[in-house]
């Protein structure tokens, strides 16, 4: 038997200059289980999923990702799945 878990989807409105410093503290907090950045007219720019225990070089070229994204758009949403506790 699976144990499913829960999650919650939150929204962030963020300037690309803020993308990859929030990024990177959604990555810190541990509870994120996917992100997803989407432009100012909604379409999807980049997602990927976090595995929890998953830390270190394995996320160096998604931030990469993250930071040349955030230099070339504005604005821009990030949702975020946390895992509900």
């Amino acid at each position: 038997m699976t144990k499913k878990t829960k999650t919650t989807e939150e929204t962030i409105k963020v300037s690309g200059e803020n993308l990859l410093k929030t990024v990177k503290g959604l990555i810190a907090q541990g509870n994120v289980r996917h992100i997803t950045i989407k432009d100012k007219d909604g379409k999807t720019i980049i997602e990927f999923p976090l595995t929890i225990g998953v830390v270190g070089a394995v996320f160096l070229p998604v931030l990469a990702a993250v930071g040349a994204v955030a230099a070339l758009i504005g604005e821009c949403t990030i949702s975020v799945d946390r895992i509900k506790e």
